[in-house]
């Protein structure tokens, strides 16, 4: 059984011409890491958060979201807070939102668990050691303030504090924004270890496709509110069948390639205030015909994956999206 099951997920908010959300699916298993990327607004967070049953207030909402088997969009207020305490934690982009400032370490990780499972202070700090040590911090952090650790430190905390009550499942969203590059790399070395150490399924919320490659076992890649193509991580960014993936690509900086002129992506991303007859992508992409802009393409099996593209095959075939 996947631990996170999203199924044909529409999400409408109010002045809005289309779903914010249109019609997402994806799974991730016990223990596998699912990396969901595109660019800003594409409906990552929406969807991670979905997970959590943090939905927009007035929100029309159709589909399915099932953590662990139960399904969380036929869930009451106290139920939620019960799978949110228990079964489902997310590790969030700025680690300094999520703590006090006014309160040590110590008490931020060990409050949910005596708050919600009734632990005892001596057994909720053991518990609280044993994460630090695992995220590779000294117990004496228990004792400071989050003012007196650095970024990558607090993202550690974070990371421990989601691990507290051994969840299911873990979402993180755009966890390394805010560190530099050599940090990031600790935190997502340190995830993908944790991962492997606690069988945590994992839901990865990223912009950046190299962070995504080195932590996912499968890539799920969001524009507009949908899922435009999924497929296990080495197959999807060693040969992109739809033309996002591969501009996606194309605009990326390659550290192991000769320095070039990157590819920019033209154009805007769909307002969400004008209703869409076809492909999303249709009028930033360079390969479009008139099908593209007049019918929406259906997300198509291949070898492991899935593809929304009309023309998919033919430019695969012909190595235009592999070449962006």
């Amino acid at each position: 059984m996947n631990t996170l099951e999203i199924e044909d997920l529409r999400l409408t908010l109010p002045g809005t011409a289309r779903p914010v959300l249109d019609g997402v699916t994806l799974a991730v298993g016990a223990g596998e890491t699912v990396a969901l990327v595109g660019e800003s607004g594409s409906g990552k967070t929406l969807t991670s958060r979905a997970a959590l049953g943090f939905l927009p207030r007035g929100a029309e909402v159709e589909g399915a979201v099932r953590v662990a088997g139960q399904d969380l969009l036929a869930m009451g207020a106290r139920e939620l807070r019960g799978v949110r305490a228990l079964t489902v934690s997310m590790v969030f982009q700025d680690p300094r939102t999520a703590l006090n400032p006014l309160r040590r370490i110590g008490d931020f990780l060990t409050e949910s668990l005596r708050t919600n499972l009734r632990w005892s202070a001596r057994r909720a700090g053991d518990r609280a050691r044993e994460l630090l040590d695992a995220v590779g911090l000294d117990e004496r952090v228990l004792r400071q303030y989050p003012h007196e650790l650095s970024g990558g430190m607090l993202q550690r905390v974070t990371i421990a504090a989601a691990l507290m009550s051994d969840p299911a499942l873990l979402l993180a969203d755009e966890p390394t924004t805010a560190l530099d590059v050599s940090t990031q790399a600790e935190i997502v070395a340190l995830l993908a270890d944790l991962r492997a150490r606690f069988g945590t399924a994992l839901l990865f919320v990223t912009h950046d496709l190299h962070l995504a490659a080195a932590i996912s076992d499968r890539v799920c890649v969001m524009y507009a509110g949908r899922i435009v193509e999924a497929g296990p991580a080495g197959a999807l960014f060693g040969t992109p069948r739809h033309p996002y993936t591969a501009a996606l690509l194309a605009s990326t900086p390659q550290v192991d390639q000769p320095r070039r002129r990157l590819d920019a992506i033209s154009g805007q991303p769909p307002d969400l205030r004008t209703a869409l007859a076809g492909c999303p992508f249709a009028d930033r992409c360079r390969h479009a015909t008139d099908l593209c802009r007049a019918e929406a393409p259906v997300s198509t099996a291949v070898d492991g994956g899935t593809v929304a593209c009309h023309h998919h095959t033919r430019l695969t075939l012909e190595g235009i999206t592999h070449h962006g």
